[in-house]
């Protein structure tokens, strides 16, 4: 089985649920036109991960599509394996699987499910996975965690490919390193805001970065941050990078620094149910 090839830098489209299928079946196609070797997507309230990857994979044909955070309670650990080794067969080397616990408002309020220890959920989640029987002989395809506090990125290291982080600061890029040794993937997601207009960006990235906020608050405080409850200046520009491609390329280049294999870019605009394409292609000129 073929190691997906993500490169260096990729996108993160965290409101393909707003596009209809064709425009989001354009964008796709945009963003491998453009050259970019990955992109990723979470899973939330709107299409079911599987069935997205499916139409993201027949829209492109080099392309990596990755679920950033595909949630653990949207189906269980069989059917989850069987997925993966059905896109993994039909796309080899294309299709990357990211697992995520997700949070207890939509596992539990939207989903009807009992929100379960984090740590001891996944693993088990993956035990499940790892002992799943499927018809064609294909061997497991590589798999990677959405992780952020220690003991969740020492599992990404002991059980997967890797860990994929959303969101963070450069301090946490370099923690996670640590904890999960040299060899395992570290793929990160920067936001990003790309627009001339200073106010309008500082509004923007101020409103992600409190979006953000509360289930980092506490490892926020560990990395230094020692008022994240406040959000002020300094926090927001340590999660939210808003200026000019130079500014983008600034931020990538210090995370590669600290430890990430992989960049992925979460491009935020004021009109979340239109993709990006022009700061998709401002960035593409200026990275690949």
């Amino acid at each position: 089985m073929s190691t997906p090839a993500l490169g260096r830098i990729g996108i993160w489209a965290g409101e393909m649920d707003r596009y209809p299928a064709p425009v989001l079946r354009q964008a796709a196609a945009a963003i491998e036109d453009l050259g970019y070797p990955a992109l990723w997507f979470p899973e939330t309230t709107g299409r079911e991960a599987m069935a997205q990857s499916a139409l993201l994979l027949s829209a492109t044909r080099q392309t990596v599509i990755a679920t950033g955070t595909a949630s653990i309670y949207a189906r269980d650990a069989i059917s989850a394996a069987a997925a993966q080794r059905t896109l993994a067969e039909a796309f080899p080397g294309r299709f990357l699987l990211g697992l995520g616990v997700s949070h207890p408002a939509l596992v539990t309020d939207m989903r009807g499910h009992r929100f379960g220890p984090p740590l001891a959920t996944m693993r088990g989640y993956l035990d499940a996975m790892d002992a799943a029987s499927f018809g064609p002989p294909i061997p497991a395809p590589p798999r990677v965690l959405a992780a952020l506090g220690p003991k969740m990125l020492k599992l990404a290291a002991e059980r997967s490919w890797g860990a994929h982080p959303l969101g963070m600061p450069i301090e946490h890029t370099r923690r996670s390193r640590s904890l999960l040794g040299p060899q395992a993937l570290l793929a990160v997601t920067q936001l990003v805001v790309l627009d001339p207009s200073r106010s309008r960006a500082a509004e923007l990235a101020r409103a992600h970065a409190a979006a953000a906020l509360p289930n980092r608050i506490g490892l926020l405080r560990d990395l230094g941050f020692d008022n994240a409850e406040s959000l002020d200046d300094r926090l927001v520009e340590a999660l939210v990078v808003t200026g000019g491609p130079d500014d983008i390329v600034r931020r990538i280049g210090e995370h590669l620094d600290a430890g990430a294999d992989h960049v992925s870019l979460h491009v935020l605009t004021a009109t979340p149910d239109k993709p990006p394409l022009r700061q998709w292609e401002e960035l593409a000129a200026r990275l690949l």
